[in-house]
């Protein structure tokens, strides 16, 4: 079975990606004691994951790399915080949200839109392919929700429930990371050849 090396120590993250990409070995840059860490400066989501996995793939000498890089853009605020999901605001994940929450406070829900973006990319060091997931909801008026994390208690899908108020089946059906797992197993064949 051929070893994919992924650039995350979430265990979520690989049992996720092992499930669709189930021809593979996903193992963690830990398991292999590697310890780097890629400094995300590009300006698009695929940007980063592209770097990260290439980076990443040239130190393992051409081994198969998969990297993620993703966020939320709300759409009132010019797709605010983007890129910089991650290191726009220091605190925790419920202060974060809290500060979201504020500054939309009084829009209406219809302008209160929101996409979970992730971008998957994988490389040999050689050949990469990206592809993105995204997934559409709007901001909550309030943070609900005991399942999931970071932005989970705040998106809020169609149905008017948050990513945080469903079970983690019901999430991963939805997932953005899945959308773009398997759009990116229908590319494998081209790297690693």
């Amino acid at each position: 079975m051929k070893e994919i090396v992924m650039a995350s120590g979430n265990k979520g993250k690989i049992k996720e990606a092992g499930e669709i990409l189930e021809d593979f070995k996903l193992v963690s840059m830990k398991e292999l004691g590697i310890e780097v860490d890629i400094e995300e400066d590009k300006d698009t989501f695929a940007g980063n994951a592209i770097k990260k996995a290439e980076e990443i793939a040239k130190l393992l000498k051409g081994k198969l790399c998969l990297a993620d890089d993703s966020g939320i853009q709300i759409e009132y605020l010019d797709g605010f915080p983007g890129v910089l999901t991650k290191r726009w605001h220091e605190g925790t994940d419920k202060e974060r949200n809290l500060v979201i929450i504020e500054k939309l406070k009084g829009v209406p829900r219809e302008k209160r839109k929101i996409s979970f973006v992730t971008a998957m990319a994988i490389s040999d060091g050689k050949k990469t392919i990206c592809e993105i997931g995204k997934i559409d909801g709007y901001v909550a008026e309030e943070a609900r929700g005991e399942f999931g994390f970071g932005f989970d208690e705040i998106f809020e899908l169609e149905n008017g429930k948050t990513l945080a108020e469903i079970s983690e089946e019901e999430k991963n059906k939805v997932s953005a990371r899945k959308l773009a797992l398997e759009k990116l197993k229908q590319e494998l064949g081209k790297v690693g050849e």
